[in-house]
């Protein structure tokens, strides 16, 4: 009989609706290829269920907060249970793009230029006399975004001075510290990566949306976003896009698969973030560019699983 594998799915993160959706998705694959599959809703039950079902994986479909900040690992380190992805630390830090916009810059890899101001900032500090500061060092228009958070809630790009302030407000409202990036215009790309033996980046997938902008119901609304695997990039621009992610992924210690988010303006990648618990809907980027590398769904996620339970042994 196949090893026991316990979804995680759904939590109480904003990004519930679609964390259902990949780890449902999972669940059928991996009840294809013959597992015997513990669907869980994360909640308040959670820890007595996996203790009570002794699952001998656990695979992390939750996105958000709760599931890729390093909360659930942690649970699952005192309980045993091996589990997809990274461990907490590397979590911390890639779901804080703070933090990881720090380490990025300390290691010379293009990420565009940014200023963070927090809740308490504005508050105590009367931080908000220097958002007419941080328009004219970074230029308009600007990216507002909360420092911890996925799926591109509560982004903004500002276009007028004068709205960036509400868009402070507005991103506040998702996390307690929000980062002021400029906008770099170019191709947005996602790059993920598997860890095959060694990690190994997987065709670049180019996202256009109808919108202008990559928001969250441009994500996941069918027919939203036109998506060109592989992205059309020179061959070099293709190259370097693949090398930085697959350094992103091993500068943040990710385990099994992460996904790099980029823009490429005049040729060069500059990473926006990295995902490490990317989503596996239907219309999510990771499955895309696993498709283009030859690996249907099901061959992709029991190959997760295989790496996973490997490591635990």
């Amino acid at each position: 009989m196949k090893p026991k594998i316990a979804v995680l799915m759904g939590g109480r993160s904003l990004e519930r609706g679609v964390s259902l959706k990949s780890g449902r998705r999972i669940a059928r694959a991996l009840n294809e290829r013959g597992y015997v599959v513990l669907e869980v809703d994360v909640d308040e039950s959670m820890v007595s269920t996996l203790m009570a079902e002794k699952p001998d994986l656990a695979y992390i479909a939750l996105h958000g907060k709760g599931g890729e900040d390093g909360t659930v690992q942690e649970l699952l380190e005192v309980l045993g249970i091996p589990y997809t992805g990274p461990g907490p630390l590397p979590c911390i830090i890639g779901f804080n793009k703070v933090l990881s916009k720090e380490l990025f810059i300390a290691n010379g890899i293009p990420t565009p230029r940014y200023y963070t101001i927090s809740s308490s900032a504005l508050e105590d500090m009367g931080a908000s006399a220097l958002l007419k500061v941080v328009w004219e060092k970074l230029g308009g228009p600007i990216v507002v975004k909360p420092a911890a958070q996925g799926s591109a809630l509560g982004v903004k790009i500002v276009e007028d001075p004068a709205a960036l302030g509400p868009a402070l407000i507005e991103a506040l409202s998702y996390d307690d510290r929000v980062v002021i990036e400029e906008f770099v215009r170019g191709t947005e790309i996602a790059v993920a990566v598997i860890d095959d033996d060694v990690p190994r980046a997987l065709p670049a997938v180019e996202v256009v949306p109808e919108s202008g902008f990559f928001d969250f119901d441009s994500r996941y609304t069918a027919g939203k976003t036109e998506y060109f695997v592989p992205a059309r990039l020179t061959e070099d621009v293709a190259a370097e896009a693949a090398r930085i992610a697959v350094e992103v992924h091993k500068l943040l210690r990710c385990k099994d698969l992460s996904r790099v988010d980029m823009i490429v303006r005049d040729d060069t990648p500059y990473v926006l973030e990295l995902n490490i618990s990317p989503g596996m809907t239907e219309t999510s980027l990771l499955p895309l560019a696993a498709e283009a590398a030859g690996m249907y769904f099901a061959d992709f996620v029991e190959r997760l699983v295989e790496l996973a339970l490997k490591r635990s042994k």
